[in-house]
């Protein structure tokens, strides 16, 4: 059967980046996302799901306060935290800001603010 693509999804995501391989090594060992090479030779992601896609981008300042904010899901935020940090990246706004949701949010390597979010 082949896979549609409902109007409205979110597909593609361009993430701001100061080093590219820097920026996609801490996404793949943070969160699995599956690192490719595209046509062009950027290098690309496609989320654990396969649903979301994207690269980063040099040149383009970073999400640092968020406006549009994503969040990443996370089987444990507090676990993701552990490996945010031991990654090289920085919590910006800890577990239970946001209770009784379990939500934290952290600045990658390139500057920009992320959510974190756990379904309980």
């Amino acid at each position: 059967m082949a896979q549609t693509n409902p109007n409205g999804k979110i597909c593609y995501i361009e993430i701001p980046a100061l080093d590219l391989v820097r920026s996609s090594e801490f996404y793949a060992k943070v969160f699995g996302w599956e690192l490719r090479k595209r046509g062009d030779g950027a290098i690309a992601f496609d989320d654990t799901t396969g649903a979301v896609s994207g690269t980063w981008v040099c040149g383009r300042s970073p999400s640092n306060a968020p406006g549009v904010l994503i969040y990443i899901w996370c089987d444990s935020v507090e676990a993701t935290i552990e490996e945010v940090i031991r990654q090289g990246g920085e919590i910006v706004q800890p577990i239970g800001a946001d209770a009784p949701e379990i939500t934290a949010r952290f600045r990658d390597p390139g500057g920009n603010v992320l959510g974190l979010y756990e379904s309980h």
